[in-house]
């Protein structure tokens, strides 16, 4: 009788909002973050903004690996803009509530730009290994139809695989807590507050994780190995630094990107001991490649330094 009541009282009461608690363990003073975090995000919009106008305005850097590096930019505004407004909101003016659709919503744009953002990396370093590994055909497979076609097969790609995501959260019940300790809505964070079995849930997550990011993590480790392999059979050591300095800046960026993308699945396994870490590694994940990205590129380019350098003269001039 008992369990029967229980149950009824769970399927007919479902919390209206969530609230956004911010940083575990530091909420008097996580204000303080706002600052550098603020200042991140500011240099994420201006960074990218910048390179591509670079892009654009520069004739020679019309180019497929550049297209790529474009998209790449406007997905890392796309990832910041998502989570940034909401977490200074919290900070500055305790907006810690957020509706459930909204919640949602958050929750399909941040997978569906991590799984881009890796997608794009996939793309650059499939063209870096044509560019090395078979130069003289570059021209004919890499053409504009091909980087479109990729693009767009990475786009469909990421936003019907993370549909089911914020579907499958939403189909949980929500009956008795709604404080999030998070600072966004991410899909373990709010499903664990579901007072159903979660269990299909937290499966999707894996097989998501391993089928998008394992096999673009495969794809990206099989490019870069057949590059060094050909560099390697080079007989000139100029030649094989110069074919070695155009990939070190994707490198960089995506050991960046996945190593963090392992320790927060690590690190979410502590989290009832540190739960701080695994939050704020998230929020960083989230804002710190945005602003990371276009900076390596322009120091690791010298086509993008010298845009960079025309584009600053052209407005002295104007």
């Amino acid at each position: 009788m008992t369990p029967n009541l229980k149950h009824s009282n769970i399927s007919k009461f479902q919390v209206s909002e969530f609230i956004l608690m911010g940083f575990p363990g530091i909420h008097t003073w996580q204000h303080w973050l706002s600052l550098p975090l603020a200042l991140l995000y500011l240099l994420a919009l201006t960074a990218n903004i910048f390179i591509l106008i670079i892009i654009n305005q520069e004739a020679t850097l019309h180019q497929p690996m550049y297209f790529f590096l474009g998209v790449l930019a406007v997905v890392d505004m796309g990832l910041a803009t998502t989570i940034m407004p909401k977490i200074l909101a919290i900070l500055w003016f305790s907006a810690k509530a957020i509706s459930l659709p909204e919640c949602f919503a958050q929750m399909y744009v941040i997978h569906c730009f991590v799984a881009m953002e890796s997608g794009i990396f996939v793309c650059m370093a499939i063209d870096r290994y044509i560019a090395i590994c078979k130069p003289l055909r570059y021209p004919a497979i890499v053409t504009d139809s091909f980087v479109v076609k990729a693009t767009v097969f990475m786009a469909l790609r990421n936003s019907l695989a993370t549909i089911p995501v914020p579907v499958l959260a939403a189909q949980r019940h929500y009956c008795s807590q709604n404080q999030i300790e998070h600072c966004l809505c991410s899909n373990l964070g709010v499903t664990s507050l579901s007072c159903d079995d979660r269990t299909i849930n937290s499966v999707y997550q894996l097989l998501l994780a391993w089928t998008l990011m394992g096999s673009d993590l495969a794809l990206i480790f099989l490019s870069y190995a057949l590059i060094l392999h050909s560099v390697l059979k080079l007989n000139s050591a100029e030649a094989a630094s110069k074919a070695l300095s155009t990939c070190t800046s994707h490198l960089i960026l995506i050991l960046f990107f996945y190593t963090v993308i392992v320790v927060i699945s690590i690190t979410h396994n502590a989290a009832m001991t540190l739960p701080l870490v695994p939050v704020l590694l998230n929020v960083l994940h989230n804002v710190i490649p945005p602003a990371l990205n276009p900076m390596v590129y322009a120091l690791k380019n010298r086509e993008l330094r010298q845009g960079l350098y025309k584009v600053l003269k052209m407005d002295k001039e104007n």
